[in-house]
């Protein structure tokens, strides 16, 4: 991950503690565990088909790749802020660890904000209206306010997995009808 000077800091932290990358999705703070997280990037080029299922931004190519990405704004029913230009310059792509499978698409947020490392029994539980179609398991208190704590294997119902492994298929092959022979 670029610029994780925290994280190096962070490196070295006890088991009660755990690292967490905060982000904006639309108006929301959000959380995910450091440890679900690969890399940020910033936002690429997408490129989207006609008829793709309105919270799928598109796709990038991710060396070869055809990596979908999710615009979780979308997915949340949130408002998402980056509708003016200036806004959009700042999105990230995040892109899940391999630990969570090669199948976890990109994650499209408004925004990172920022490393920070909290205590694990910090955490609140959260009344189901606020879990975000229970995607959020828990509060986590910050020095100005909380973040929910974004559960990526709950991201996304197996329906959908399902259909977007076979939208991303189909990218895949258009993808590879375009590459080189070398």
């Amino acid at each position: 991950m670029r610029g994780a000077s925290k994280l190096s800091q962070a490196a070295g932290s006890s088991p009660s503690f755990e690292t967490y990358l905060l982000l904006r999705i639309g108006t929301r703070r959000c959380a995910l565990p450091r440890a679900a997280v690969r890399e940020v990037l910033p936002l690429p080029r997408l490129w989207r088909p006609p008829g793709l299922p309105r919270p799928l931004a598109g796709f990038i190519n991710l060396g070869g790749e055809a990596m979908p990405v999710l615009d979780l704004a979308r997915l949340f029913g949130l408002g998402s802020e980056a509708g003016d230009a200036e806004a959009a310059l700042y999105r990230h792509v995040i892109l899940a660890s391999p630990a969570l499978g090669t199948s976890m698409p990109g994650l499209l947020v408004d925004r990172v904000l920022d490393l920070v490392r909290l205590s694990v029994a910090q955490g609140r539980p959260l009344p189901p209206e606020a879990t975000l179609n229970g995607c959020a398991t828990a509060e986590l208190p910050l020095d100005d306010g909380f973040a929910h704590l974004l559960d990526p294997g709950r991201i996304l119902l197996a329906q959908e997995q399902a259909a977007l492994a076979t939208l991303r298929d189909a990218a895949q092959a258009r993808l590879s009808e375009w590459a080189v022979p070398g």
